[in-house]
C-alpha cells in the first residue's frame, strides 16, 4: 500500500464512527402484572431491539414473579433513550444501561 492509501485509510478511520454496543437491563418484579406493558412498549419500539434475552429463575416447584431481560438496542439514540424512559415509568420495572465502544 502507497503512502498516499495509507493516509486516505487512516483519514477514512478518524472520521468513522465507533462501533457501540448499547444493552438495557430490564428488571421486572411481579412479570404477570406488569409484563403486558413490557411487551407492548417492546412491540412499539420493535425495529430498534437487536437481541432480546430473557432470565427468570424457575424449579419444578415454582417460578419466579420477577425476572430480567437484556435487551441489545440498534439505531439512533434517541428512540433507545425514549423506550428505557417509557419502561422505567413502569411501576415495578427497573432499567439501567450498559454502553460498550469499540473501533
Amino acid at each position: 500500500m502507497s503512502n498516499t492509501e495509507g493516509q486516505k485509510k487512516e483519514k477514512k478511520m478518524q472520521g468513522a464512527k465507533r462501533a457501540r454496543h448499547v444493552i438495557l437491563g430490564v428488571h421486572i418484579t411481579d412479570r404477570a402484572i406488569h409484563v403486558p406493558k413490557v411487551q407492548d412498549l417492546f412491540t412499539e419500539y420493535g425495529c430498534s431491539i437487536k437481541t432480546r434475552l430473557g432470565l427468570h429463575e424457575t424449579s419444578d416447584e415454582s417460578c419466579s414473579p420477577n425476572g430480567l431481560i437484556l435487551l441489545e438496542m440498534a439505531g439512533p439514540e434517541g428512540p433507545i433513550e425514549e423506550l428505557a424512559g417509557k419502561l422505567g415509568a413502569i411501576q415495578g420495572v427497573e432499567v439501567q444501561k450498559m454502553i460498550f465502544e469499540h473501533d
